[in-house]
């Protein structure tokens, strides 16, 4: 790597990766490129999955959900020095951002792959890290100088500054814990919604509000920094095309910025880092209205999802810069190359368009991805493969690139053609929508993208262009049984599937039961998860149309309406764990 003028002064030999999925993939591969072992952990759903397989070694968490497994960090540091790990590469999302965790691998004596502990805990409070962009005369808007208490304090900030606000977790990033007001009356649900969520997600509950600009861009900047007080802008991102705050496309460079916006963000995103003593990857964040005003948003303290494209338009691999990074290695002080070229990422998740991005957890029966000139894949999950219902709904990343914005387009079209998923739902219909409209191609220099687009300008066209996923209740994976047995006299834990014996038939016959009628009075669950919320009384009167409940899955929650107009009896109680298809009320 030629960005970098000194090597690793702290040899790593081994390290393990604290998360799953294509992540844990892309991991695994930079360990392999620079001679380093790789040790996965995984959940007991992920027990199959490819980047247990690919790993050097791989040690089993015990469990199911995010708290007992990808999200305890206890278990994750003792497997690390228990398989003689050196370093901790978190990913993102998890533990990635929790100051907590980066402090208690370094006390375990082990190198965490990522900032200083006490920078994550500066800039992932994202009020602390307003206090930091202030300080360097980055662009603001206005916002809550501390956590909000109440609901009703949200409420009196949206009418002193007015509409949109935008709610947002203190302790998150993501978009997770993010909800955006437009009208008074939504303020005070929306603001529990978000406390909820982010305590769901980040373990911590308080939440910050700030003005939202209208029909905003999301633009943001790239950072590698050293321990030695060099931070360099890689380049930007944009970063528009999201649902729910949750993107779906990105890009690199970001198009369609004046010299002077570039600027202003670059220099903001370096004074910032180099304020908070940042080193390893990052990511400053920014939204940009459609007057030109930029206003910083936040600062992500790990790799992001869309690192690929900086890595296609600079030839720089950030995951082995951020191992290097830890290792010591000094970075050189040369300016970074100019971008070659022009790259976009397309998220391919479990999910399906038509029914408002609903995760579809199930097993990917064909994964036919594309290939040829341009053409990467970043992918978590092969044919065969099973997405958990508790987890991320992220399957793949397809990363196109071409020598301009408009070659990159035409590889896009082809590459999604090519590519087929069948099994769970997939996006893969809303991104080739998406390519056909002239506001993102923006041809004739105008792109009109902004962070609510989906919802908003696109929602008819998307709803025109893609049919609903034929919804198959996955079936359930067995939970493991298991069982202590010695082997050469050493301890070791044997997982059998709990439903083997079960499984097996008896008298060489089965009954197959024919499937009950559907009671068209029964509301039920449209996504696995868990019933966070009852937001209608039992018994109550409640219209077609009106939200009634809430389900967190994958990490989002998920809001459910009556499917027709008449009395509730509620079914299934709050807290309790639901799949696909589950009961969940009567509407007579």
């Amino acid at each position: 790597m030629t960005i970098f003028a000194t090597g690793p002064t702290r040899p790593i030999r081994r390290l393990l990766i604290a998360n799953r999925g294509e992540i844990a993939v892309r991991v695994i591969r930079a360990c392999r490129d620079e001679g380093i072992e790789s040790v996965a952990v995984y959940a007991d759903a992920d027990r199959d999955a490819i980047f247990v397989r690919m790993a050097d070694q791989a040690q089993a968490l015990g469990g199911d959900k995010p708290a007992e497994t990808y999200l305890d960090a206890g278990k994750i540091i003792a497997i690390a020095r228990a398989a003689g790990a050196d370093a901790i590469h978190p990913g993102y999302g998890f533990l990635s951002e929790r100051a907590e965790f980066a402090q208690a691998v370094q006390d375990a004596g082990l190198i965490w792959i990522g900032p200083d502990p006490k920078v994550i805990e500066a800039l992932g409070d994202k009020i602390e890290a307003r206090r930091i962009a202030e300080a360097v005369g980055a662009p603001l808007v206005a916002g809550t100088p501390g956590p909000v208490e109440s609901p009703a304090e949200a409420l009196a900030f949206a009418r002193q500054h007015g509409l949109p606000i935008a709610i947002k977790a203190a302790f998150g990033g993501g978009g997770r814990g993010m909800k955006v007001a437009w009208r008074l009356e939504e303020v005070e649900e929306l603001f529990e919604s978000a406390t909820r969520e982010a305590l769901t997600a980040f373990g911590r509950g308080e939440c910050f509000i700030e003005q939202f600009l209208d029909r905003p861009r999301h633009v943001e900047a790239q950072v590698l920094a050293d321990k030695h007080g060099t931070v360099k802008v890689i380049g930007t991102r944009d970063c528009s095309l999201q649902r729910r705050n949750q993107k779906l496309v990105e890009e690199a460079p970001a198009p369609f910025l004046t010299d002077e916006q570039r600027a202003r963000i670059h220099d903001s995103a370096r004074a910032i880092c180099a304020h908070a003593g940042y080193s390893g990857a990052g990511t400053v964040e920014y939204l940009l209205s459609a007057n030109g005003t930029i206003s910083f948003l936040e600062v992500n303290t790990r790799l992001q999802v869309e690192h690929p494209v900086t890595e296609e338009t600079t030839g720089i691999d950030l995951v082995r810069g951020m191992i290097r990074v830890a290792q010591g290695a000094r970075l050189a002080d040369e300016t970074v190359p100019e971008p070659r070229g022009h790259a976009i990422e397309f998220r391919i998740n479990a999910e399906d368009p038509a029914r408002g991005f609903l995760p579809t957890p199930g097993p990917v029966e064909v994964f036919d991805a594309p290939s040829g000139p341009g053409i990467r894949m970043d992918s978590g999950v092969a044919q065969g493969s099973v997405v958990p219902g508790s987890f991320d709904s992220l399957m793949a990343k397809l990363i196109v690139t071409g020598a301009t914005r408009q070659e990159a387009l035409q590889r896009a079209e082809r590459a999604l053609r090519e590519f087929r998923i069948e099994g769970v739902a997939s996006v893969l219909p809303f991104a080739r929508a998406v390519l056909a409209q002239p506001d993102f191609r923006a041809e004739d220099g105008d792109f009109r993208v902004h962070t609510r687009w989906i919802e908003t300008d696109f929602a008819e066209a998307l709803a025109e262009a893609v049919a609903p996923h034929a919804r198959v209740a996955p079936a359930a994976q067995a939970p493991l049984l298991r069982l202590a047995i010695e082997i050469d006299g050493k301890r070791h834990e044997l997982g059998l599937p709990a439903n083997l014996l079960s499984a097996l038939p008896a008298g060489g016959a089965s009954a197959v039961q024919p499937a009950p009628e559907a009671d068209e009075a029964v509301l039920t669950a449209p996504v696995p998860g868990t019933l966070t919320l009852w937001q209608a009384e039992d018994e109550a009167e409640v219209e077609q149309g009106q939200v009634v409940a809430v389900i967190e899955a994958m990490k989002m929650e998920t809001r459910i309406e009556a499917h027709r107009a008449g009395k509730l009896t509620r079914i299934a109680a709050q807290g309790e764990v639901l799949g696909f298809g589950a009961a969940l009320a009567r509407i007579d």
